[in-house]
């Protein structure tokens, strides 16, 4: 009986090792580096600590994550583009990516033809918040005052061409009205003014807005998603508040350097696509206010075309200085 324990053991470990093997073989490479273009800490770096994480355990490999920050993502982002396009290297990135084309004269690659778009990995849908005794209560409201005296209103942002500043940008050109934009070095500070009245409109990310919010400093009038976001239910939408058809979600892409639907890149959107449907995937991403991608391949590329499209438009037309 011993003998027989024994040899079921064995079998069973040679099993589980011949499957670990066997998914090492099918990825064309042993390990992966995710290169994250941002500081160590932000919702970017922890994402892709939990893409690495999973990506490790789904294709047998091994993974690390890399933070190689500066000039809002583009020196990561080079690295990357540069980089062989065997899976070895991956990207993870912030809506910047779609919207530095517009922003930078001279990048030192091309977004569109240097990047193979794996996955959206999460997204979040940002909030125009107002301080607490800002007279406006709904959008509506809000929009008549701003009518009323053009350029009295200011918004705050955590800086120019982020995407909160360019949310507030399309929201006056959909809207109709003219508020002027308040830079700030980074969202802190600026909630911080809003908190103190200093400053009466802004728009930020969710899962910075959330705790002012329910603290009672300050009210939220809309997000900026298409549905109502999961944690605010009583929350209306910028659509259904009345600007028809606004969207300007924060998302988070994984990519690899151009590939050309080779074997690793079509391994890893199938990868990306089973890890972004498990409901532990869903649970884990809630503690950051995120919620998963659903878009993979080909979506991805249509959508991160349209993204540049869209956002090329907003800082057209709001004549956003070009670094």
């Amino acid at each position: 009986m011993k003998k027989l324990t024994r040899l079921v053991l064995s079998c069973l470990l040679l099993a589980s090792g011949g499957i670990a093997s066997a998914q090492a073989e099918n990825f064309p490479v042993s390990s992966i580096r995710i290169i994250v273009p941002f500081p160590a800490g932000g919702t970017t770096d922890i994402l892709a600590r939990f893409v690495a994480q999973y990506l490790g355990d789904k294709l047998g490999v091994t993974t690390l994550v890399e933070n190689r920050a500066g000039a809002s993502g583009t020196i990561g982002s080079e690295m990357v583009a540069k980089s062989p396009a065997d899976g070895s290297v991956l990207l993870l990135t912030a809506t910047h990516h779609a919207i530095n084309p517009s922003l930078r004269r001279n990048l030192p690659y091309d977004t569109q033809k240097d990047f193979s778009p794996i996955a959206v990995v999460a997204s979040a849908p940002n909030a125009l918040v107002v301080s607490k005794d800002f007279p406006a209560k709904n959008v509506a409201e809000l929009i008549v005052m701003a009518k009323k005296e053009p350029g009295k209103l200011s918004f705050g942002s955590s800086g120019i061409g982020g995407a909160n500043h360019l949310s507030g940008e399309l929201f006056k050109q959909m809207a109709g009205i003219n508020i002027e934009h308040i830079p700030y070095k980074g969202a802190a500070p600026a909630m911080n003014d809003l908190i103190g009245g200093h400053i009466p409109i802004m728009f930020d990310t969710l899962p910075t807005v959330l705790p002012a919010a329910e603290g009672g400093t300050i009210r939220v009038l809309a997000v900026t998603s298409l549905t109502r976001a999961a944690s605010l239910p009583d929350v209306p939408t910028l659509d259904e508040a009345g600007v028809k058809g606004f969207e300007a979600t924060a998302w988070f892409g994984l990519y690899m350097p151009r590939a050309d639907g080779n074997p690793a890149y079509t391994k890893l959107v199938a990868a990306m696509k089973e890890i972004l449907a498990a409901p532990a995937t869903r649970q884990k991403f809630a503690t950051q206010g995120v919620e998963p991608g659903k878009l993979t391949g080909a979506e991805f590329t249509a959508f991160v075309d349209s993204e540049i499209k869209k956002w090329n438009a907003v800082v057209r037309t709001a004549n956003v200085p070009q670094e």
